[in-house]
């Protein structure tokens, strides 16, 4: 290597893959984006190409890394789109249909049905996720049955199953090893979240064969060097692999509980640390693993599935865009609400069957009016997780946020007064691909934990405005809304258990 090291992080996301070259210091000194297409073909249907998202990474990294001596990169890290799932051949890797995103609802009929049989319980216990049609295990039950439907190619090893995070190593390595980050692995509802391993009740529960499925791995590996991605010399190493949430967290510096991260996106996650698996028992919320850098380290988290995706359907409904949006927003929506239930509520209502629905609507509402319910939509969503964080012992005492729809000055002091805490935005953009950088450098020895706690920057702090009287009016006001949509009305704390 030549003068001092770089770190090259890689963020698939939905709408788009981005990376980011980052120095020794930490300091970002390059970034590309390059977007991503999804495919509607029926309601509630959304997929990708993996072939497109395989395109969207090697010109990612090819812009980024345009300039700059590849011999300096030292390690690569990624973060990553996480429940959606693809299926694969595993001689020569054809991809066997779409990648079904982490927003398809088609596996919602086969999710009742479990549910109608009690199986509920017994999957949120040994997984930490509520049994949904979000996360991956469904969807892989849904990929095998169209193109495997007697399972002879899965239980001979003929084909692989994976999040995004494994199509990628297995792409990045020359299709040589199939492997799946345990973060990412914990999204599935395939992993007994504990014991940290595919469990074989829940594979015979969703009639997914062992073989086609990929060996699990901590987020520091060991993962195949790179090989034959364009930009980047052969032999690199990866440093270090997450889900795009779990990399977010890892960014912001927060390693112990009390602060919760926040990122907007086309949901939302919203994701704290706790102690010990134990503290999620009693929790509407998930319990997932955060990441594993030597010792596993346990989240909480709360994933809101329609939050950006609600600013862009309006938006599209007048013809605009989401910034003009939500400049015209009103100062108050006038006791109009918006819930998003498109394809039903998240955490922590878990609530398939909702629906979306706009409330309050008077001759003097207009599209100031419903611009404010939408951004204030997106606050409650949020504000309703938190509050299943707080406990007398670990109160949440600040917010942070990431991601596109953080850049909204007037949604940030949104969730400050819905929340009643202050809420900091980090100046660093692209938090998810900072946090994979920051562990892949950690996993070198370029940085250290307390580096990377004292790295959180310069922020923007939004403080609460609103009364405690006021704030308890307006969610009180909300929670009415939701129970309007949903099928079982909200308890009195605002909170629902999860199936």
């Amino acid at each position: 290597m030549t003068s001092d090291p770089l770190l090259l992080a890689v963020d698939q996301g939905t709408s788009a893959t981005k990376a980011l070259l980052v120095d020794h210091t930490g300091a970002v000194v390059a970034s590309a984006s390059v977007p991503l297409s999804a495919a509607h073909p029926r309601p509630g249907w959304v997929e990708q190409s993996a072939e497109e998202i395989w395109q969207s990474v090697t010109q990612a990294v090819e812009r980024c890394l345009a300039g700059h001596d590849p011999r300096r990169v030292a390690a690569l890290g990624i973060s990553s789109q996480r429940e959606s799932c693809l299926l694969w051949e595993r001689s020569g890797g054809r991809p066997l249909g779409p990648v079904l995103g982490w927003q398809d609802r088609r596996t919602a009929s086969a999710c009742a049905k479990l549910l109608a049989e009690g199986l509920g319980p017994a999957v949120r216990t040994t997984t930490g996720l509520p049994l949904d049609p979000m996360f991956s295990a469904l969807k892989a039950q849904w990929l095998l049955d169209t193109h495997d439907p007697d399972r002879t190619r899965a239980r001979r090893g003929e084909l692989c199953l994976g999040t995004v995070d494994s199509w990628l190593l297995w792409r990045l390595s020359g299709q040589a090893a199939h492997v799946v980050e345990v973060g990412n692995a914990s999204r599935t509802q395939l992993l007994d979240v504990r014991t940290r391993d595919w469990d074989e009740r829940l594979l015979d529960l969703f009639d997914v064969p062992r073989a086609a499925l990929p060996a699990i791995v901590a987020s520091t590996g060991p993962f195949p060097a790179v090989r034959s991605l364009p930009g980047l010399m052969d032999r690199t190493p990866v440093g270090a692999v997450l889900g795009d949430s779990h990399a977010a967290l890892f960014g912001h510096g927060v390693f112990a509980p009390g602060s919760v991260k926040v990122t907007y996106g086309t949901g939302s996650s919203v994701m704290g640390l706790i102690t010990s698996p134990a503290r999620a028992e009693q929790s509407p919320l998930c319990l997932t693993v955060a990441w594993d850098d030597g010792a596993p380290a346990y989240a909480l988290e709360g994933n809101i599935r329609s939050s950006g995706a609600t600013l862009r359907w309006l938006a599209g409904l007048f013809g605009t865009d989401e910034g003009a949006l939500a400049a015209r927003a009103a100062p108050d929506s006038a006791g109009v609400h918006l819930v998003p239930a498109f394809g039903g509520l998240g955490a922590p209502w878990w609530d398939n069957e909702a629906t979306g629905l706009v409330s309050g609507l008077t001759f003097a509402a207009g599209l100031p009016e419903l611009a404010r319910a939408a951004l204030e939509s997106v606050a409650f969503q949020v504000e309703d997780v938190v509050a299943g964080f707080d406990t007398p012992d670990t109160p949440v005492t600040s917010l942070l946020a990431d991601g596109g729809p953080s850049g909204n000055a007037t949604l940030m002091q949104l969730q400050a007064d819905v929340s009643g805490r202050e809420l900091r935005r980090p100046h660093d953009h692209g938090m998810s691909a900072l946090g994979a950088a920051r562990l892949a450098g950690q996993s070198l020895g370029i940085f250290t934990k307390e580096d990377l706690s004292d790295a959180a920057g310069t922020a923007d702090t939004y403080r609460p405005r609103w009364s405690s009287v006021e704030r308890a009016q307006r969610l009180s006001a909300w929670h009415e809304a939701v129970s309007r949509a949903s099928t079982t009305a909200p308890a009195p704390s605002g909170l629902a258990e999860a199936p």
